[in-house]
Parts: structure tokens; C-alpha cells; sequence
């Protein structure tokens, strides 16, 4: 198995640009093709405002490059078509070209619906292993009355081919903190992201929201089959006692 390893260290914007005029477009043509104002496209290219997955989905295809490249930086060619294992310092360079966030000066994105979550290889593919995110201070906003609502979150998933960047997750769940939704909506959109991302073996989280009105409200979702032999603890969250 010959794996190579072709980082691109421009950022998002830069390879928009470099993806479009290599596709022989103008912003004004991307733009009608993907109904949106030339001046976005060239905001999209300067870095002035994020950019939806949905919109780099579109892009991808209408410069006919791949997504990965584009919405990262960093391409994993593998001869035989399988899954390629890049070691030691080949490693190390494709972790880190082409991720937007991590290293980077990143705001928190306006909305879940602009923020960028980022994938990188991993490094054990055959190997069995649960890796848990825990965010204590999870926020977002009722949706009826704008009040905060807080949340324990604990994901956890087995990875398949892709471990998630961990500062874009954070970016990612801190940009629910303006935006309007149920418990369950949160919850459950949170996980349906990474699985889509990651292509897990397994998944599960657990939100766990703090009480407000008086009446918590525990969401659990879960996806896939634990590998075997999968060592899976409890999530660690005692459940609401009330006066205890």
C-alpha cells in the first residue's frame, strides 16, 4: 500500500479562489450558479464570512475538485484504493496542513450552519478504540423564548477512517450559543453532523441539559455497533435527583 500525502497550507478562501479560476469561472458566474451575490463569493475568497457546508458542497462540484480538498487542504491518496496510513513525520505534515481552525486565529462562527467541523486521518484504523468528547457548558437558545439553555454534553464515538479536529468541534458547539432550538433538535443534530463526517464503526451522545421550569430533559442517541471487545464507561452524568 503506497500512500502520498499532498498538503495545500492556504487557507479556505485562497483555495476557493485557486479552485475557481482553475475551473476558468468568474465570482459573477459562481455566483448565479449558486444564487447568491458576486460580492459573497469574493467575501467567501477574502475570508470576510463564513461559508456554509451545503454552499462548499456546491462549490466542489461546480469547480470539479474534491471536497476534502477544498473544505481542508490536505489530500490522502491511497494506490490500492483502500484505507492509507501515513506514519512518522507524513504523520505529523497531514494533520496539520490544511485545517482551518487549529493553530489559526478562529472566531466563533456565527451559526452551527456556517461553522466548518474538520476531520483529520486516523492514525489506528485497525485498531478498536472509543475516543470521548465531554463539553460541561454546552449553550444554545430556547427557540420560543430566547432564554439560555446549558447542557452537559459527552460524545462518544469508535473511530472508523477519521478522528474530528478537536478545536473545530469547540468552535462548532460554541456557535449554538446564539442559536434557537429544542433540547432534543440540538442533541440530535450534533450527533447526525459528526456521523456524517466521521463514518464511525460506532456512535453515541448524551445530552444532558440542566433543569429550567423545573423539568430536565435528558437526550440519548445512538448509532452503529460497538466493535468487539470495545471498552465503553458509563458516560459518568448522575441522573437529576431533585432535592436529592
Amino acid at each position: 500500500m503506497i500512500a502520498s500525502l499532498r498538503p495545500e497550507l492556504a487557507p479556505l478562501g485562497k483555495r476557493i479562489q485557486q479552485a475557481r479560476r482553475g475551473a476558468g469561472l468568474t465570482q459573477p458566474q459562481v455566483g448565479r450558479a449558486l444564487g447568491v451575490s458576486k460580492q459573497q463569493v469574493s467575501h467567501w475568497e477574502t475570508g470576510r464570512s463564513d461559508i456554509t457546508r451545503e454552499h462548499l458542497l456546491h462549490l466542489a462540484k461546480l469547480f470539479e475538485v474534491e471536497m476534502d480538498w477544498l473544505a481542508r487542504g490536505t489530500l490522502i491518496e491511497v494506490a490500492d484504493g483502500g484505507a492509507g496510513m501515513v506514519t512518522g513525520a507524513g504523520l505529523t505534515a497531514g494533520l496539520a496542513a490544511g485545517l482551518t481552525a487549529l493553530g489559526q486565529k478562529a472566531p466563533t462562527p456565527l451559526s452551527p450552519a456556517t461553522a466548518l467541523l474538520e476531520r483529520v486521518a486516523n492514525p489506528h484504523p485497525d485498531t478498536g478504540y472509543l475516543a470521548r468528547f465531554t463539553a460541561p457548558e454546552f449553550t444554545s437558545l430556547c427557540p420560543v423564548t430566547g432564554q439560555p439553555d446549558f447542557a452537559h454534553l459527552v460524545i462518544d464515538y469508535a473511530p472508523n477512517r477519521w478522528l474530528v479536529e478537536s478545536k473545530s468541534l469547540k468552535l462548532y458547539l460554541a456557535s449554538f450559543r446564539n442559536h434557537g432550538a429544542f433540547h432534543e433538535d440540538c442533541t440530535v443534530a450534533i450527533g447526525k453532523r459528526l456521523v456524517a463526517l466521521l463514518e464511525p464503526h460506532y456512535f453515541r451522545i448524551g445530552g444532558y441539559w440542566y433543569p429550567r421550569g423545573g423539568m430536565p430533559i435528558d437526550i440519548f442517541w445512538q448509532t452503529g455497533t460497538p466493535p468487539a471487545n470495545l471498552w465503553l464507561p458509563d458516560q459518568g452524568v448522575a441522573p437529576y435527583r431533585g432535592r436529592g
